[in-house]
């Protein structure tokens, strides 16, 4: 169904922001710069990697708040992304949709919200998505939800698998005061997908996608390399 290929190429680089950003992304992409530099060391694994020609769906396990920022950092361009709709109140309410973040319902996502990450991919949109849906409490992985596989059945995009690793000792859930910890982001293989993925229909079918992605994100390692 897919296949992945050893990577151990390490970057403490960060991207130079893309001039093509919009002011408020790129505000919102500046901050966390600021963030990495004072309370981690930010190393990104396997750079080389990251496939950057759209569409692309790009799939990472959930351990903080700070994730979205985090792993904007590997990225000189702009990225969309979910975001509970929740935090779409006050001045998020103004912010969040200016970081090309769209609301979901994490206890129960609406039709026209997949609907809308499909369309951007679609359209060559380059999309973030956390598959468990939720933040980690223990640092173990999740369950992926439907939803992703629906995604990836309706749009067909190129699926990169990424995982982070210390996040959660920033700023774990529950928790308003972050501290310094190394950050580790890891970027695996593209997934490659048979055919079949464009022909499947139902939950069973859209779980067994999630599934495998979640598989794929869990076999990522810090030692940059695929873990048999």
């Amino acid at each position: 169904m897919m296949e992945l290929r050893e990577s151990n190429t390490y970057s403490d680089d960060i991207p130079e922001p893309f001039s093509k950003m919009r002011f408020w992304y790129h505000l919102g992409y500046q901050l966390p710069r600021s963030l990495v530099s004072a309370f981690c060391g930010y190393r990104v694994i396997g750079q080389e990697n990251l496939v950057d020609k759209a569409p692309v769906l790009y799939v990472c396990n959930h351990e903080s708040y700070l994730d979205p920022p985090l792993i904007g950092q590997a990225f000189n361009h702009e990225l969309d992304y979910l975001a509970r709709k929740t935090l779409f109140t006050g001045i998020g309410k103004f912010l969040y949709p200016r970081f090309n973040a769209v609301p979901i319902d994490q206890a129960n996502p609406e039709l026209k919200t997949l609907r809308t990450m499909i369309n951007r991919l679609k359209n060559k949109g380059q999309v973030l998505i956390f598959p468990e849906g939720e933040r980690t409490y223990n640092g173990e992985l999740g369950k992926g939800q439907q939803g992703v596989g629906m995604i990836v059945a309706k749009s067909w995009p190129t699926v990169q698998p990424m995982r982070l690793f210390g996040a959660r000792e920033i700023l774990p859930r529950g928790k308003t005061f972050i501290k310094p910890h190394p950050v580790r982001l890891v970027i695996g293989k593209p997934i490659v997908w048979n055919e079949a993925v464009k022909q499947a229909k139902g939950k069973e079918q859209y779980n067994l996608i999630s599934e495998q992605i979640m598989q794929e994100i869990g076999n990522l390692s810090v030692d940059g390399y695929v873990c048999s």
